[in-house]
């Protein structure tokens, strides 16, 4: 029996689908969050999360890495799917499903480029966040709760840390996100023994006793702890 040349096409309707980035940043003991200043319709003049309609012949994840270098000059940066957000009417242009990502990046390693569509763009204090465009309020307050969540299980902290830090710089970022105290001599004890970082005060020119140790996170280290079971708990 031949094959049937029949060409199967769906009658169901096809709702947009965008990526919609939330970029984390940490910087003078605050955490940030980077927005984009849209100079389009809907929401014009209002900040927003960079983000866009995803292609034809494009995965959501080229998407949201596509969108952060061109609405932000952002590359090579720790990038995860957060959320799927499928409101009905979160879009006034009509019916518009967003996969939400969630970035950590070093500001100080950036230099932001306001891209395609956008006026502005720029690193806000949390509470100095403004009234966001479209459901980007909601979809922040689910990004920060798992900001919170996975901190503690996974170090992502670093990806928001100078590649060299001291112990009350990393406690400091802790305490931060996750808007609690932490004792700074369980905390000391509990991420030495972990044997995850790397010594650089041998380096330091005149260093005093007192002065703080500087260190790097060993992600080699990691890896190989992690394949072989390790678990990651702060």
């Amino acid at each position: 029996m031949g094959h049937s040349s029949k060409k199967y096409t769906y009658e169901y309707p096809r709702p947009a689908v965008t990526v919609d980035c939330v970029i984390f940043g940490f910087d003078k003991n605050q955490l940030k969050i980077l927005l984009t200043k849209r100079a389009i319709e809907p929401f014009l003049g209002k900040w927003a999360f960079p983000g866009g309609f995803i292609q034809e012949q494009e995965t959501a994840d080229a998407c949201a890495l596509r969108k952060l270098s061109e609405e932000a000059g952002l590359c090579d940066i720790f990038l995860e799917q957060l959320y799927t957000f499928s409101d009905l009417n979160r879009d006034p242009r009509g019916r518009v499903i967003s996969i939400a990502y969630y970035a950590l990046v070093k500001p100080t390693a950036y230099t932001l480029e306001a891209g395609l569509d956008i006026d502005a763009v720029k690193w806000f204090d949390m509470e100095e966040v403004p009234l966001l465009a479209f459901d980007h309020q909601q979809i922040l307050s689910v990004a920060i709760e798992r900001l919170k969540g996975k901190i503690r299980y996974q170090p992502i902290g670093f990806e928001l840390l100078p590649t060299k830090f001291t112990l009350p710089e990393l406690h400091n970022l802790y305490e931060t996100i996750l808007q609690r105290t932490i004792d700074r001599g369980n905390f000391r004890k509990k991420i030495l023994s972990m044997g995850l970082l790397i010594d650089h005060s041998g380096m330091q020119k005149d260093r005093h006793a007192r002065s703080a140790k500087i260190y790097s996170f060993d992600r080699m280290k990691y890896d190989e702890l992690k394949e072989a079971g390790f678990y990651f708990e702060i």
